[in-house]
């Protein structure tokens, strides 16, 4: 949709339904998008890199721009963003920085595009003594290490975090995730897709656990980041029970969406706040930041990015369950999705595996996984165990595809699934990795985690 639908002033609640449902796509049509997150250091004395000065982030998306050629994204005059080609480079709230890739065809593309970046990245980044680490939590830094980026929605977002949950500011500064975006066909496709990813994203959360450290301490946890996330902020994130009712299609998603109090309004590029107010009101015509104003569609395009649960839908299902990791990992999270979400054999195989799950089970999956990594289990069968045959089903999906990679080898993209079929074979997660390491060759010495695991 352009930006000429955007500003359409929405009258009734069918047309964000519509909205929804103008996200169907014919098979021939879906792509694969993938997002990652990074955390920025300063290699002299490993603190987060502040927004601005020699060896910065602004710093590095000015090396990007002048150096790679990506167009800049500002705010109010800053620079707070790059894009180029369909993709984005953007900031979250402590200066992590995020791709945003492109709609690709195969996950050999999405592998190519992150090995692209990584490597530009990397080359402004060596100019200016700074490094770059793929994790779910920042393993050493407090919340008075953190930088604040300039972007006006995190300004509102950083003291109503605080208000509604014990860990939102942790979530906003000090955790990296990667994600991957994929395409439904129609509403019946969207409900067992939506279902499928969410009673199974704690599996990929133990699969692609990387944050056994906060504060430079060992915290009883394979995936900190998901704890933190657990107690972030009840109204917006977590399991959502209701996808799993008869009655759930697009029609239920909204009337969950229209309840998830918001955060602002953005009106000529400035943020207005209207934390906690509710847009059921701004359909009204009574929101308190904008009285006697209907919204437009892009009020509602932005109103469903605040929404944060394990498993989102927008004109796509994002898969949020991951920690950041290696260049590896973040290749083998498109792949594994993939090839479990885009065959309809593999995707009806992944529901019969976890259909007769209670919401309670779910709920408790989805706590363990968090402390417990593949150690976890549900109706007596070890997410290792469970981790396996969604791999299996997965690699079956991806050979179904036949997406060769323009190499003679002519591997098709099953080839990404194997740093996981590894961790299985070794029974341990990157988190498990690390805290080996930790343990062993580090000599209990935390700060070998930012040569270790650069990119």
């Amino acid at each position: 949709m352009g930006s000429k639908g955007l500003t359409k002033t929405i009258e009734d609640t069918r047309e964000l339904v519509q909205y929804l449902e103008d996200g169907c796509k014919p098979v021939e049509d879906w792509k694969i998008g993938t997002e990652h997150e990074k955390f920025g250091y300063n290699k002299f004395d490993l603190k987060p890199l502040p927004y601005s000065g020699s060896c910065s982030i602004k710093s590095i998306l000015q090396g990007l721009k002048e150096t790679f050629g990506w167009s800049p994204i500002l705010e109010e005059n800053q620079l707070i963003g790059l894009s180029k080609d369909g993709a984005n480079i953007s900031l979250e709230p402590g200066g992590q920085l995020e791709l945003s890739g492109a709609l690709l065809e195969n996950v050999h593309q999405t592998c190519l595009e992150v090995a692209n970046h990584l490597a530009e990245v990397k080359t402004i980044a060596d100019r200016i003594g700074a490094g770059f680490l793929g994790l779910g939590t920042a393993p050493l830094w407090k919340h008075a290490d953190m930088p604040v980026m300039p972007k006006g929605r995190y300004r509102l977002m950083a003291p109503y975090m605080e208000k509604v949950g014990s860990h939102g500011t942790q979530m906003m500064f000090r955790t990296c995730t990667v994600q991957v975006n994929l395409d439904y066909s129609s509403e019946a496709d969207m409900v067992r897709k939506l279902r499928v990813g969410l009673a199974l994203q704690p599996i990929a959360t133990a699969l692609f656990s990387a944050s056994p450290f906060f504060e430079g301490k060992k915290t009883g946890y394979s995936s900190y980041r998901s704890r933190i996330w657990q107690n972030t902020d009840k109204a917006r994130t977590g399991m959502l029970p209701f996808v799993f009712e008869k009655s759930f299609g697009f029609d239920a998603w909204v009337d969950y969406a229209l309840d998830v109090p918001m955060y602002f309004v953005n009106r000529q590029g400035k943020y207005l706040n209207a934390l906690g107010q509710s847009f059921r009101d701004f359909l009204s015509g009574e929101l308190e930041a904008l009285p006697k104003e209907k919204p437009l569609l892009s009020d509602w395009e932005d109103h469903l990015t605040t929404i944060f649960p394990e498993v989102r839908l927008k004109k796509f299902i994002e898969m949020r369950g991951a920690d950041a990791g290696p260049w590896a990992k973040i290749c083998a999270l498109p792949a594994f999705w993939v090839g479990i979400i885009y065959s309809q054999s593999s995707l009806d195989g992944a529901w019969e595996l976890c259909k007769n799950w209670t919401s309670a089970q779910r709920q408790q999956l989805y706590c363990d996984v968090a402390k417990h990594g593949l150690g976890a289990s549900i109706r007596s069968r070890s997410v290792k165990s469970i981790a396996f045959d969604l791999l299996n089903l997965s690699h079956k999906g991806l050979l179904e595809r036949r997406k060769c990679n323009a190499h003679e080898t002519k591997l098709d993209e099953s080839e990404f699934l194997l740093p996981l079929f590894e961790s299985l074979e070794k029974g341990s997660s990157l988190a498990d990795e690390i805290l080996e390491k930790y343990r062993t060759s580090w000599s209990g010495d935390l700060k070998c985690i930012y040569s270790e695991y650069c990119y």
